[in-house]
């Protein structure tokens, strides 16, 4: 990181296309803008055909009264190099730079992306527009950052010059062909290789190691996208001026920790269902992966935000209405808008921009809902962003400094996820693999502890390792490792020597199965750790059906409780006890598992093994164990209402909010101040929250 940029309060504000609207709205425009409290808008990022119409005429000047015009009302700017959407004519002279799919197909234009951004003639072009227009407005005091690209990632480029550059990646990584068959273990099914260019193409490798380290590559290409446009874009940037890219988690070349190392601050862009999609009361089924449902997973993109870099981020973009295609038309409840804006910055969002300002005419994206409707009228969701932005005013600086709080660690590993989109051990309902296995196998677990009131922090495995363990323990008592398939034995290590220094550490299915090249480890499972879990096993099944669990008649499940329909999903570890004691019993089988859930003490910490993927009430019920105290129990909160606390200076603040269409009430846990009001409550007294409501609260000293 090179520079964590400093600005008070929490930005606000929307990405801007001014070349989308009719001449002459400009002032309008950004006079509702100074009227809903905006300070930031994002533009340019989206139009390099307007940058650049022509091969070499480039248009510099048309951003020039957008600039002046935010300036002259205190509105701040971040400019976007355009790369991410090649104009017409560019495709028309260099066709060969297109993505070629794993079909050996080009992807097709008409979208944007289409081309594989690692080819040289596509870098050539892109630095060039990127040097004309970046140094035109450098100097523009409204100019406070960059964001270089959009979403990187988006495809997994199959070109024949990217597979060169792959074959050149693995002679670097192995050296000789000889290690690259033993380290795969190319003997299986004839796949030695005698020289390098005997290696088969991707589109129809079976192979997991070879698949493993392609993904590796591919997230490589993402990663050195944003570092060459980052440091081009340094050449001219001021020194109080940022740089960073907008993540788009899902993508498929992300590996988000690498990626944001070159930049000054992550950013990103969560898209949720609003309506009963940001209800706690109401369980609904998750959407596709970029589109989060349930409080639960917005809370879980914040704390995978946050995990980029470990520090606070920027939202550049966030639903103001209803997000997707012409048929999937959500816009919020009243008062959604400010529960979401508040649910990230709990978690450590030090900006909220919308996408977008108005909604658009023309587009595949014409019913993705601004701030502003088709009619261009302020309606109700400008009051309700006005609103918003009147609120973050009143707060002001209260969150200068702001860290959220943690009661678990939970571990990442990108190298699992990517093995098991390939790989993956659990099967769909179907019967087929569930590509998704890492996300159900992490999720489960995650939204069980934010449904029980315990806060995450989200490390990636290749951070925790590089940490001291005693440090961990202190910052973080439980540590939660589940499906940390692809590990090496440093990584395994580390989770040890966690648990010796005195934290709890809790493992899951899988963790120190496979090695870092997804081979299936020669050691006892779990491999370099089932000493201290007290627990070996050698048989897995996955479940047909889901398995009723009991907690023990023994003393390590005393104090266990454990919700009804509590259950045991998709897969079972046959569990073999060698000094840890059981704490949740499956039901009789065939198969002979008996154990569910296994704790032990080891060193001045403890061991905990979860041998399957736990339904919610089994996960609500394993976290409230893990974590007894939390802030939640201190609010005395009901089920639909979620607290969320975080460290500014020597102040806790406290957001606490009602998911539901209900009032509810709470008990301020001490002498609290209501931020936005001054209101002063004394410990003890009750405070409502009316439906869809969230409030902030901030006590001098010691945690509420």
């Amino acid at each position: 990181m090179t520079q964590n940029p400093q600005f008070p309060g929490v930005l606000f504000g929307a990405a801007y296309y001014a070349e989308y609207q009719e001449e002459g709205t400009l002032d309008r425009d950004l006079d509702l803008m100074v009227e809903a409290g905006f300070t930031v808008i994002r533009v340019g990022e989206s139009v390099w055909s307007t940058w650049e119409p022509r091969n070499g005429e480039f248009d510099l000047d048309w951003l020039q009264p957008v600039l002046d015009g935010a300036h002259a009302r205190g509105i701040a700017v971040v400019l976007g190099t355009p790369t991410y959407a090649i104009p017409p004519w560019l495709q028309t002279l260099h066709p060969e730079i297109a993505a070629i799919g794993a079909d050996g197909r080009a992807i097709g234009w008409g979208a944007r992306q289409e081309m594989d951004q690692s080819v040289p003639v596509y870098r050539w072009y892109a630095e060039r527009v990127i040097r004309k227009m970046i140094p035109r407005y450098a100097d523009h005091p409204a100019v406070i950052g960059y964001q270089v690209d959009n979403e990187p990632g988006n495809n997994l480029p199959h070109n024949e010059s990217t597979f060169q550059a792959f074959v050149a990646w693995l002679r670097a990584r192995y050296g000789t062909v000889e290690r690259l068959n033993e380290e795969w273990g190319l003997v299986y099914w004839s796949h030695r290789i005698s020289e390098w260019s005997e290696l088969w193409r991707p589109a129809g490798n079976m192979m997991p190691q070879y698949q493993l380290e392609w993904r590796r590559f591919q997230g490589e290409q993402a990663t050195d996208l944003i570092a060459w446009q980052a440091e081009i874009v340094r050449e001219y940037a001021r020194d109080d001026q940022f740089v960073t890219t907008c993540i788009s988690y899902s993508r498929a070349q992300i590996s988000d920790d690498e990626l944001a190392a070159s930049l000054d601050i992550t950013a990103g862009n969560p898209y949720y269902l609003m309506q009963d999609g940001l209800s706690a009361d109401v369980d609904l089924p998750r959407r596709a992966e970029w589109w989060h449902t349930g409080p639960w997973a917005l809370f879980q993109w914040g704390d995978r935000a946050f995990s980029s870099a470990q520090e606070r981020f920027l939202v550049t973009e966030t639903n103001a209405q209803s997000i997707g295609g012409p048929w999937q038309n959500q816009p919020p409840y009243p008062g959604q808008i400010k529960q979401a804006a508040f649910a990230l910055v709990s978690r450590g969002a030090r900006m909220i921009e919308y996408w977008h300002w108005h909604t658009l005419h023309f587009g595949v994206e014409t019913y993705w809902g601004g701030v502003l409707p088709h009619s261009q009228v302020p309606g109700r969701i400008y009051r309700e962003v006005a609103e918003l932005g009147a609120s973050l005013k009143r707060i002001g600086d209260a969150l200068d400094g702001f860290e959220p709080d943690a009661d678990v660690l939970m571990l990442y590993s990108t190298d699992t996820k990517w093995s098991f989109e390939f790989y993956p051990p659990l099967a769909t309902e179907e019967g087929g693999p569930d590509h998704r296995s890492y996300a159900h196998i992490v999720d489960a677990f995650y939204r069980g502890f934010s449904e029980a009131g315990a806060q995450v922090r989200v490390q990636h495995t290749r951070q925790f390792v590089e940490q001291d363990a005693a440090d961990l323990v202190a910052q973080y008592p439980v540590l939660v490792a589940v499906a940390e398939y692809v590990a090496d034995d440093a990584a395994l290590d580390a989770l040890r020597a966690y648990a010796e220094a005195g934290g709890h550490l809790v493992l899951g299915i899988r963790t120190g199965y496979g090695d870092e090249l997804a081979r299936a480890r020669r050691g006892v499972a779990p491999d370099r750790l089932h000493e201290a879990a007290g627990v070996w096993y050698d048989e897995y099944s996955n479940l047909a059906a889901p398995l009723t669990v009991t907690a023990s008649s023994g003393e390590a499940a005393s104090g266990f409780e454990l919700e009804p329909g509590s259950q045991a999903t998709a897969w079972v570890d046959v569990l073999n006890l060698e000094g840890a004691e059981t704490v949740l019993e499956y039901e009789p089988t065939e198969l002979g598992a008996r154990a569910a859930m296994t704790t032990t003490p080891f060193g001045a910490g403890r061991v905990t093994y979860v041998g399957t993927v736990p339904n919610q009430p089994l996960a609500r019920s394993i976290a409230r164990w893990l974590v007894p105290s939390t802030a939640s129990e201190r609010w005395r909160t009901e089920t639909p209402v979620t607290v969320s606390t975080g460290r500014a200076g020597e102040r806790t603040v406290t957001f606490v909010h009602n998911w539901s269409g209900t009032a509810h009430s709470v008990t301020v846990p001490a002498d609290s101040t209501l931020v936005e009001t001054g209101e002063q409550f004394a410990a003890g007294s009750r405070f409502t929250l009316e439906p869809r409501d969230v409030a902030v609260f901030e006590v001098p000293g010691s945690q509420a």
